[in-house]
This record gives structure tokens, sequence and C-alpha cells, in this order.
């Protein structure tokens, strides 16, 4: 059975973005479309669909990364800060982006809550079952064009 493992994210990403984009639970806010993505960019995203595309790569990374939260997910996105003549530094993506997109894929079952043994403490966002069905059944549609745009992969 082909995994999310077995498909690059530039394959993937896209094609798990359509899905999530028929998914009536994940919809883009009306305050999107004028946001940036983070303090490190000069301009708003130019794609249509920026919002399924982000929220299917986090997605990607929650499955891949394990418990992970909302400040962990806003560094993975974030980049270089033009400070002008001084050197650039990293800076973190936008949190908001990332947490009503969390908050979405967990209201439509994709994404939960992993509490610690008491259940007083959130350590983080895992897979739900649904979410790792969602992602290998999207990853082994993608796997024939994987397979011909990498043609070394199979022996992976």
């Amino acid at each position: 059975m082909t995994t999310f493992y077995d498909v690059p994210a530039d394959l993937l990403v896209p094609a798990l973005a359509q899905q999530l984009e028929a998914n009536d639970k994940i919809s883009q806010p009306d305050w999107a479309e004028y946001v940036k993505t983070g303090s490190h960019k000069e301009r708003p995203p130019v794609q249509e669909n920026w919002w399924y595309l982000r929220s299917a790569a986090i997605l990607r990374k929650v499955a891949r990364m394990g418990p992970v939260g909302v400040n962990h997910l806003s560094q993975e996105f974030g980049g270089p800060k033009n400070r002008g003549s001084a050197p650039n530094r990293a800076t973190a993506g936008s949190r908001h982006i990332v947490r009503t997109s969390l908050q979405q894929l967990e209201d439509s079952g994709l994404v939960m809550r992993k509490m610690n043994a008491a259940g007083t403490r959130t350590l983080g966002r895992i897979l739900t079952a649904k979410g790792q069905k969602l992602l290998d059944s999207v990853a082994h549609e993608v796997k024939p064009q994987a397979d011909a745009a990498y043609p070394g992969l199979e022996k992976y």
C-alpha cells in the first residue's frame, strides 16, 4: 500500500488541496485575501487556492512530525526577514493562519489534539485515522505521476 511518505510533497500537496477544497468544513475565511502569510513577506499570496494548499501542507506536516503545535508549525512556514543593511534573521510565519487551519482540520475530523496522561494539557495535534486514510488514498492516486516524474523513485 502506498503511504504519503512514498510520494514527494510537490505532487501530494496540490492533489490533497483539491480534496480539501471539496470538504465543506474547510473554507477560506473572509480575511484570507488580504492577509500576509508572515512578517517576512511583503505581499499577500497571489494564488486563488492558497488557503487549501496551506491547509494540505499543514495536514502533511502534522502527519509527518507527530504531536506538533501551532508555534512549531508557524516556524516551519517562516522565512528570512529583510532587515535592510543588517543581516537577515529567521522569522516565523503567521500563527493565526496555522491556528485557523488546524481548527478547520480538527472540525472536519482529520486532526485531533493529543492530551497528556492526566488530560490537563495539550501536547499538540496528531493525525486521526480518517486523516491518515485521506493522505494515503491521495498518495495512492498520485503515485503513477510520481513514478513518471521521478524515475528512480520506485527503488525506495
